[in-house]
């Protein structure tokens, strides 16, 4: 719904990124909605985790500390994430997410590793 692209995504890494748009994903502030960036982020995460999880494992967003240093405008946003730590249940992941060359917020989440339901 939100227009994301999956870039790349494999061992342990994920880059996704989507074209910001004034009329899809601008508040009245006159920047995009801080939604947009949250929700590629742990988009991004959750593709980075996943990329070194096998079939039978899932995972879950416990949390995630998001920091938005600059507005977001129109054109290209990309966010990088990586798997910091993989522990048995719980994996620390890391997000960037940059424009025209800018970082413009950055994440760090805890994400739930858990068997998928049977039949999956």
């Amino acid at each position: 719904m939100l227009g994301f692209q999956m870039v790349k995504r494999g061992d342990g890494r994920c880059r996704m990124a989507i074209d910001v748009e004034r009329g899809r994903h601008f508040n009245p502030q006159g920047v995009a909605h801080g939604g947009v960036a949250y929700s590629l982020a742990d988009t991004a995460m959750g593709g980075a985790l996943t990329s070194e999880l096998p079939d039978h494992l899932w995972c879950a967003t416990l949390e995630i500390k998001f920091n938005y240093h600059v507005g977001v405008g129109e054109g290209l946003l990309t966010c990088d994430a990586s798997v910091l730590h993989r522990g048995k249940r719980i994996a620390n992941i890391d997000a960037r997410l940059f424009q025209h060359d800018r970082l413009v917020a950055s994440a760090n989440g805890n994400f739930a590793i858990f068997a998928a339901p049977l039949g999956q």
